[in-house]
C-alpha cells in the first residue's frame, strides 16, 4: 500500500467501526463518545504501528511520546473530530489520518463517515466555483470572533457546521468557501484536513499567513486558515483588524 492507500483505507474503516460502535445500542450519550473514540484509536495506533512501524505517531486519544519529535515522517490522527455531532448522529463529524514530513502537513485522508465518503491529498478532484457572496464555516456554538467580523466585512454568509474536519472538507465539497478558525486546536484536528486542501490546491496556513507547522512539543495550534488561493490575500488582510 502507499502511504495515500493506507491513509485513505485506515479512515474508512475507522468511520465504518464508529457507526457499528453507534448502531450497536449498547452506549448514549458522553459514554458513546468515549467508547468510538476510544476503539477508533485502538484500530488506528494499532494498525499503523503494524504498517509504518518506523514513523512516528501523534493521536488525540493516545498518551504522547517524545520519540516521535526525532522522526522525519510523522502520522497525526484523531480518531473522532467532532464527537458531539458523531453521538447525535449527524453528518459533520469526521476520522482524520494525517501525515507531517518535517514538519510539513503532506499526505492525508478525511473521512466523513456520515456521508460515506474519504477524501484524500493525493487524489484531488475538482472543487466547484465560488458563488459571488462567500460562505464561511463557523462553530455550531461558539463561532469566533474573528470569524464572524472577517465574514461581516467582505459580505459573507456564516454556515455553522460541527467538526473541524467536515468544515475544511465542506471548501473541497463546493459547500462553503473559507474556514477561518481562531478558538484554539491541536495538531490533529487540523494535520490530515490541512493535507488534503492543501493537495487539492487551496490555501492553509495560520492566520497571521505563517506556515502550518506540525510534529512539535506542544502540540497546540491556536488558529487556522483553509480557503482558494485567490481568497487568501483579502481574508489575511481583514483579519488583522480582529487581531
Amino acid at each position: 500500500m502507499t502511504d495515500g492507500d493506507l491513509a485513505a483505507h485506515l479512515a474508512n474503516v475507522a468511520g465504518k467501526i464508529l457507526i457499528e460502535v453507534r448502531e450497536s445500542g449498547m452506549f448514549e450519550g458522553k459514554s458513546l463518545g468515549k467508547a468510538g473514540d476510544q476503539t477508533a484509536n485502538q484500530f488506528l495506533v494499532h494498525a499503523l504501528r503494524e504498517q509504518r512501524a518506523e514513523d512516528g505517531l501523534l493521536s488525540e486519544e493516545e498518551k504522547d511520546n517524545a520519540e516521535r519529535l526525532a522522526k522525519e515522517r510523522v502520522w497525526i490522527v484523531d480518531p473522532v473530530d467532532g464527537t458531539r455531532e458523531y453521538g447525535e448522529a449527524r453528518v459533520d463529524w469526521a476520522v482524520h489520518v494525517g501525515m507531517a514530513v518535517n514538519g510539513v502537513p503532506t499526505l492525508g485522508a478525511v473521512a466523513l463517515p456520515g456521508a460515506d465518503l474519504v477524501l484524500r491529498s493525493d487524489q484531488p478532484g475538482e472543487i466547484p466555483a465560488a458563488p459571488e457572496k462567500l460562505r464561511m464555516v463557523v462553530s455550531r456554538t461558539r463561532p469566533a470572533k474573528e470569524a464572524t467580523g472577517v465574514c461581516e466585512a467582505i459580505g459573507g454568509e456564516l454556515v455553522p457546521m460541527g467538526s473541524a474536519g467536515a468544515k475544511a472538507m465542506a471548501i473541497l465539497r463546493g459547500e462553503a468557501d473559507i474556514y477561518l478558525h481562531s478558538g484554539g486546536q491541536y495538531e490533529w484536528d487540523s494535520c490530515a484536513p490541512a493535507a488534503v486542501a492543501l493537495g487539492w490546491g487551496l490555501h492553509a496556513s495560520r492566520i497571521d499567513g505563517s506556515p502550518l507547522v506540525y510534529n512539535q512539543e506542544d502540540v497546540y495550534m491556536p488558529d487556522l486558515l483553509i480557503c482558494r488561493k485567490e481568497h487568501a490575500d483579502m481574508v489575511l488582510e481583514k483579519v488583522k483588524a480582529f487581531l
